[in-house]
């Protein structure tokens, strides 16, 4: 039965009042908000990559391996099969749980010792160590998360050579990369030359990338592991403290219990709310009134927040916390489309709700643990993301 009615998003993304499935903006970027329509984008063979500084990357010299975020096609599809035996269910549960418990006790002893904490800095705490894990950055100077933070800063410039503003957030940009690079990366390459292990950069290694093709992979994978997982374990603590029917429900379940209350969590709040494709060839798209037809060379913006809301797909009160609700006629896909579909559907959509659910799971058996502060939030447009600073936690 659902006990919480109504619209119970937090996060209060940019409005429209186009609920069309597919439709075209002013710019000819064609716009999906239906879930079906949406799903077909992710899924389809005639779609790559766009967005997530694509064009950057296309630039570099095609001997350059890129990361396999911006891949496509055969080879990215070997590249998934081979990394695969990362993300298994079997593997996180043998592989890292113990480390989330602990990596998550370490994090909370801060919080009993100091009887407050600002949640962000926590969770990413509990998010840089198990990425790093999975990874291979196990080498690391002091310092990893200052870095990442100088990296992924919560505010973005745009680097160029026509301006005082982007020659700056250019040359600050190739100084945090180079910071990483010889304080993370270069470490972890060779202590794993030295030592193979059975992790992504002992596999990077072994398919001779180059060392500024792993810092490339390392970034990507930390952006995916480190800041995304953040967001969400503040997002879902902040449904969690403002909502007493859900969070004691969520203290009274198992773990299934548990992880369907964050799955719908995440339904209702994707931590990356738009994926873009381009397309390579005529792609046609279900549509009320027979199919649609996307040109070759098209830009498409996924709206994933729309998707996940559609109410063919996920039933009647879209917008209320429903756990257990059934997505699309089934609950394989439980959070929707909020780890994407298809080629790139995130791998390590598993460590990440198992990760959230070990971190608040033991934040909320803390006596007394109340939220002291409500937090504020920004977003990044170039893929409709949130962030979440300010939400104070308190065990006095």
């Amino acid at each position: 039965m659902n006990d919480h009615r109504g619209d119970a998003r937090k996060i209060e993304r940019p409005s429209t009042q186009d609920t069309c499935p597919v439709s075209r903006a002013a710019d000819g970027t064609w716009q999906i908000r239906g879930y079906a329509q949406a799903r077909a984008v992710l899924r389809s063979d005639v779609t790559v990559q766009a967005g997530l500084g694509i064009e950057t990357v296309e630039k570099l010299p095609a001997r350059v391996r890129r990361p396999v975020l911006y891949r496509d096609g055969p080879e990215h599809r070997e590249d998934r099969r081979q990394t695969a035996k990362f993300f298994t269910p079997r593997r996180v549960d043998e592989h890292y749980r113990g480390l989330m418990a602990e990596v998550a006790e370490r994090q909370l002893a801060k919080l009993r010792a100091a009887g407050g904490a600002q949640l962000s800095e926590l969770s990413f705490g509990m998010a840089i160590e198990v990425a790093s894990a999975v990874i291979g950055l196990t080498s690391s100077r002091p310092g990893i998360r200052l870095r990442l933070e100088r990296f992924f800063p919560e505010k973005f410039g745009k680097p160029g050579l026509t301006s005082v503003h982007g020659i700056y957030w250019l040359v600050r940009q190739n100084v945090n990369w180079l910071r990483v690079y010889l304080a993370d990366v270069r470490p972890a390459i060779r202590d794993h030359r030295r030592h193979p292990r059975d992790d992504l950069i002992s596999h990077l290694i072994s398919e001779g990338c180059t060392a500024a093709e792993i810092l490339g992979e390392c970034l990507t994978f930390a952006a995916a592991g480190m800041v995304t997982t953040r967001e969400f374990i503040c997002v879902a603590a902040w449904h969690l403290f403002t909502d007493e029917t859900l969070l004691e429900r969520y203290r009274a379940a198992d773990e299934p219990g548990r992880l369907a209350i964050l799955h719908e969590i995440l339904r209702l709040e994707p931590v990356v709310g738009r994926l873009r494709r381009r397309t390579t060839a005529e792609l046609d798209l279900p549509g009320a009134d027979g199919p649609v037809t996307v040109p070759p060379g098209a830009l498409i913006d996924v709206l994933v927040d729309a998707a996940n809301t559609d109410p063919l797909a996920v039933g009647a009160e879209p917008l209320s916390v429903c756990p257990g609700r059934a997505v699309d006629g089934g609950s394989a896909n439980a959070a929707a489309l909020s780890f994407g579909d298809g080629p790139h559907r995130c791998p390590g959509a598993g460590i990440a709700i198992l990760e959230t659910d070990v971190f608040l799971s033991r934040l909320f058996a803390l006596d007394g643990v109340r939220m002291a502060a409500h937090p504020r939030v920004s977003f990044n447009n170039d893929i409709g993301g949130y962030e979440i600073r300010g939400l104070r936690v308190s065990t006095v």
